[in-house]
């Protein structure tokens, strides 16, 4: 699979790489990571790194706008299902790739590259390069670095693995990386953000079966002076709150036209309550894309019910 991959990126001059919406760091660094080390590898190639950033991962690096590229090849990172791609012309690819750890939910590209036992994408992308030709080089590999930190939470989730450890091991020797500067830079935060969780600690309701979650609108996200993808991404603050066992933002995107739903959890299996909504991703961190927030009830609903059945279930254990 992985010298297939090399064969289709060494076959094409023009290279497009997406991934889901709702940018995030996994995603991200993957994205720009590959696209370093691709014209690291063939500097000839016209490489994109495409879709909606998010101020908050800037310094990542910067994405690409590109259009008609009809006979380019389309990497797809971090993206199960073809409705979560953050790109819209998708069919006009000549070749399409997807790289992805999210349990299998469609198949949806001509080669597809799936590991659910991966940290991350960014681990997917370093084991990628040890097993071809391309090239890595410092850039790149501190993308991939932030990238798998991210999706680990530091190697404190349960997808670390010993494989993820020497992985990350071999970028820090091999390219000397100051995890220090890269920390900094990822969980650096400014005021505005810091007020936003105060909002969000102040206003989430838990319900009877220990589900919190929040509505955060398009009025309260300018008011607090940040973009969606931030406001979505503060789901990850709230891990180790000893009330609550499921977590949900609700947070509009006007820009996209839609409300993102983050959903995390500390035991119930959350991705089969996400796929009922077309949603999806993995057993303990999932997404959904509503239109409205007509649905958020419906949902919590759904999210209280799968914690009654596990606390039960827990009980008689």
């Amino acid at each position: 699979m992985y010298k297939e991959i090399y064969k289709q990126i060494k076959k094409f001059d023009n290279i497009v790489i997406a991934r889901h919406i709702g940018v995030d760091p996994d995603s991200y660094g993957s994205q720009i990571g590959l696209k370093e080390i691709i014209k690291n590898t063939f500097p000839e190639k016209n490489v994109y790194a495409v879709g909606i950033g998010s101020s908050k991962f800037r310094f990542l690096g910067e994405l690409d706008k590109v259009f008609n590229l009809k006979k380019a090849l389309l990497i797809v990172l971090d993206t199960p299902i073809k409705r979560r791609l953050d790109l819209e012309d998708n069919n006009e690819f000549k070749y399409k790739i997807k790289i992805d750890h999210h349990p299998f939910e469609e198949k949806f590209c001509d080669l597809e590259l799936i590991d659910d036992k991966a940290s991350s994408v960014c681990q997917m992308i370093i084991e990628l390069v040890k097993n071809t030709k391309l090239k890595m080089n410092k850039y790149a590999a501190e993308r991939l670095f932030i990238g798998l930190i991210a999706d680990t939470n530091r190697f404190l989730y349960e997808n670390t693995s010993s494989k993820t450890m020497r992985l990350v091991a071999d970028i820090i020797d091999d390219f000397d990386i100051n995890k220090t500067e890269l920390y900094q830079q990822l969980y650096m935060r400014d005021m505005n953000e810091l007020r936003l969780q105060g909002y969000i600690s102040q206003n989430m309701i838990i319900t009877k079966n220990n589900v919190g979650y929040i509505v955060i609108t398009d009025e309260i996200i300018k008011e607090y002076k940040v973009d969606a993808a931030s406001a979505g991404n503060m789901i990850n603050n709230f891990t180790y709150i000893s009330e609550l066992l499921v977590w949900v933002t609700f947070s509009e995107d006007v820009k996209q036209n839609l409300v993102r739903v983050s959903i995390r959890s500390r035991g119930p299996i959350i991705n089969k309550v996400a796929q009922q909504y077309k949603g999806g991703g993995h057993d303990y961190a999932s997404g959904i894309k509503l239109e409205s927030f007509d649905q958020v009830d419906e949902i919590v609903k759904s999210l209280d019910e799968l914690c009654k059945e596990y606390k039960q279930e827990f009980e008689k254990q």
